[in-house]
C-alpha cells in the first residue's frame, strides 16, 4: 500500500483518486485555494460536485491550509491543478514538498518563450527545483482520458513519463487497474508536447461541425469528411512539431492523436470550435460560454508564437503549419472561419 496526495481537486486530479484508492492505497485529496467547495461538499457527501458517483470508501479531503499534514509521509504526489495553475503549483507548493518524493502531473500544455522555445511544464518546474537546489523526481500522465469516463471505469490506457524508470515502475504500481492501462515512457518531451498539441487543434476539427450547422442548420446530421480532413491535417501538422521539440519517440504521436479524438468528442475546446465555425467571433464565443475556462486557445497561441518565431529565424516554413496558423488568426486577430482546404493538399 502507497499513501498518495493528490493536489489540486479539479475533476482529472479528482478522478485519480478512484484507481488509486481502489488498489488498497491510502489517498488525500487537497484543495486548491480555488477548491474550497469542492473540498467541503466532498466531505460531507464523500462525492465530488460534478461527479455522479461517490469517492471510493477512505479517500480523505483536506483544504490548502492543511498541506502539510495531507503531504507528510506520502509516497508521491499527484498534481491535479490546470494550465491555468502552474505557476501556483511552482512558486506555491513546490519549495513545501519533502525531497526525493516523486510527483506526477496530470497538466497538459506548454509555455513559450522569446527564443521560439516551447517548454513543458515540467521543465519550468525543474528549473524551480534547481533554483531550491531541491531534488523532487518530476513525471507526468499523458493520453486519452476524460475525468467522468475514468470514473465510470471505461476502459482507458495512457502513458506514465519521467526520467527514472524505476519511479514510474513504482507509481505504475499503485495506479494500474483493470480499466486504467498505463504505458511507460523516458521520453518527457515527446509526451507532453503530444498531449498538449492536441488542445488547439482539437478546436480547428470542431470549426468544421460549427461550419456545417450554419451550412445545414443546427439539427443538421453531422458531416464527418470535414472532420477527418482537418483531424488528419492536425495530425501532420503535430508530428512536424514533435519534430521541432526533439522528441525520441514518435509513437507518443499516439498518445496526441487519441487525446485529439476525445477532445472533438467533448468538452469545452468542442464546444468553442462549433460556435466560431457557426460564424461568431472568439470575443462572442467566450461570452457564450460564460467564463468557461479554455485552455485550448491559450496552448494554440503559445504554439502559434514559437512557430513565428522559428519562421522569422529561417528554422521553419510557416506554410507547413497551415491550420495552426488559421487558428491563430481566428483567435488572435478575430478573423472568420475560412478553413484553407487546399493548403492540406500535397504531391509526391
Amino acid at each position: 500500500m502507497k499513501k498518495i496526495t493528490i493536489i489540486g481537486a479539479g475533476m482529472m486530479g479528482s478522478a485519480l483518486a478512484f484507481p488509486a484508492r481502489e488498489n488498497g492505497n491510502e489517498v488525500r485529496i487537497v484543495g486548491t485555494h480555488l477548491d474550497r467547495d469542492i473540498i467541503d461538499a466532498s466531505q460531507k457527501s464523500g462525492r465530488h460536485p460534478k461527479f455522479n458517483k461517490d469517492f471510493p470508501e477512505g479517500v480523505t479531503y483536506y483544504q490548502i491550509e492543511e498541506l502539510e499534514i495531507a503531504i507528510d509521509g506520502a509516497d508521491f504526489i499527484i498534481c491535479g491543478v490546470s494550465s491555468f495553475g502552474v505557476d501556483w503549483f511552482k512558486d506555491e507548493i513546490l519549495p513545501k514538498l519533502h525531497e526525493n518524493v516523486p510527483v506526477i502531473s496530470v497538466t497538459k500544455g506548454l509555455m513559450n518563450t522569446e527564443d521560439g522555445s516551447l517548454l513543458t511544464y515540467l521543465d519550468l518546474w525543474q528549473a524551480k527545483l534547481d533554483e531550491l537546489d531541491k531534488k523532487i523526481p518530476l513525471n507526468a500522465i499523458g493520453g486519452p482520458c476524460t475525468s467522468y469516463e475514468l470514473v465510470a471505469h471505461d476502459q482507458t490506457e495512457v502513458s506514465f513519463c519521467g526520467k527514472d524508470m524505476d519511479v514510474l515502475k513504482m507509481i505504475k504500481s499503485a495506479m494500474a487497474t483493470e480499466y486504467y492501462h498505463i504505458s511507460l515512457s523516458t521520453d518527457i518531451i515527446g509526451v507532453e508536447s503530444a498531449v498538449a498539441l492536441k488542445n488547439g487543434y482539437a478546436l480547428g476539427i470542431a470549426l468544421t461541425i460549427g461550419l456545417n450547422q450554419k451550412a445545414f442548420g443546427l439539427d443538421s446530421e453531422l458531416h464527418f469528411n470535414s472532420q477527418a480532413a482537418v483531424f488528419g491535417q492536425a495530425v501532420r501538422e503535430m508530428y512536424k512539431l514533435l519534430k521541432l521539440q526533439g522528441a525520441e519517440d514518435f509513437d507518443n504521436l499516439v498518445l496526441g492523436a487519441g487525446d485529439l479524438y476525445v477532445t472533438v468528442y467533448g468538452g469545452r475546446t468542442r464546444l468553442v470550435g462549433i460556435l466560431l465555425g457557426r460564424g461568431l467571433n472568439i470575443d462572442e464565443a467566450k461570452a457564450e460560454l460564460k467564463g468557461v475556462t479554455l485552455e485550448s486557445l491559450v496552448v494554440a497561441g503559445r504554439v502559434a508564437k514559437a512557430i513565428k518565431v522559428k519562421a522569422e529565424k529561417g528554422i521553419v516554413d510557416i506554410k507547413e503549419f497551415p491550420l495552426l496558423m488559421h487558428i491563430d488568426e481566428i483567435i488572435t486577430d478575430k478573423k472568420e472561419v475560412n478553413i484553407p482546404w487546399e493548403s492540406f493538399t500535397f504531391e509526391r
